[in-house]
């Protein structure tokens, strides 16, 4: 392979990364490729070339490349603390390139159908919220509670009133184009841009997904996306979360769990064309 350049831009930041060539880029760590549970992980790890398998506490890895580019698929195990975590691993020990965040989700928005795929602009952390003060017996209004933003400041996110406002976890511009460059050959559905809601709470309440749709432009909710994102963002990692509706209870859509392979079918499609493009500067 002819000696290439790559410059990635990290679209957050600004921040320009130094040319490396494809070898160098190699060198320097995988593309990260997370999914909660088996059926959200395991076909991209059969697809790798080479695998090899890694436990890391209760997280699994997979070694492996994809066109001779490495790649490691992460298991993170469901909910915001095992994302997290298994996001940190990857980062300290495997020093990746990027990080896609990829798995299932419920819909919010009624436009969209089971097997839809949502690029993920935006992620945000819809399991932190401050209360109003209410006495015994005025019940509980889970409209009328207040976002918290928990990077906001260092003290007591209660108290701090600049705290009241939902943090914004953004894709990386180019990791988030090149996933737009493949949605032509996914013919399953539709593959939009949106707003992906994280919580450790499984919501069916309508009123409660119209609330956060009007408030937060939320496209779907799953369990893992911000978390994750807000652990890459803090290694300056780039991020794209890229979720699959399974089901959408806005306008009937019944659950369909094959819908995890498609969205790793896609996602392959992704890093193929990060791949491709890699080589080709």
């Amino acid at each position: 392979m002819k000696n290439k350049t790559i410059v990635l831009l990290l679209a957050a930041s600004g921040a320009v990364f130094s040319p490396l060539s494809f070898g160098q880029q190699r060198a320097a760590g995988p593309i990260v490729v997370q999914g909660a549970m088996p059926v959200e992980a395991e076909r991209f790890a059969q697809r790798l070339e080479n695998p090899r398998e890694e436990q890391v506490g209760g997280w699994r890895f997979w070694h492996g490349t994809v066109d001779g580019y490495p790649v490691v698929v992460s298991e993170t195990l469901k909910g915001m603390s095992n994302a997290a975590a298994a996001t940190a691993i990857a980062a300290t020990r495997f020093h990746p390139v990027a990080i896609i965040n990829q798995g299932t989700a419920g819909g919010h928005d009624p436009a969209l159908k089971v097997y839809d795929i949502v690029l993920g602009k935006y992620s945000v952390n819809l399991g932190a919220f401050k209360t109003p003060a209410k006495a015994q017996g005025e019940g509980s209004d889970s409209r009328q509670w207040r976002p918290m933003d928990l990077l906001a400041s260092k003290g007591s996110a209660g108290e701090d009133k600049n705290a009241h406002s939902i943090r914004q976890f953004p894709a990386d511009g180019p990791l988030l184009a090149i996933a737009e460059s493949v949605k032509g050959r996914y013919k399953q559905g539709r593959v939009v841009e949106g707003v992906i809601g994280s919580a450790d709470v499984w919501n069916s309440e309508l009123d409660r997904i119209r609330y956060f749709r009007d408030s937060y432009h939320t496209s779907v909710e799953e369990m893992e996306t911000a978390s994750a994102a807000q652990i890459a963002a803090a290694f300056n990692i780039p991020f794209v979360g890229i979720r699959v509706l399974s089901n959408n209870i806005t306008n009937q859509g019944k659950y369909d769990p094959q819908t995890g392979l498609a969205c790793q079918d896609y996602v392959y499609q992704v890093v193929k064309a990060y791949v491709a493009r890699a080589a080709a500067k």
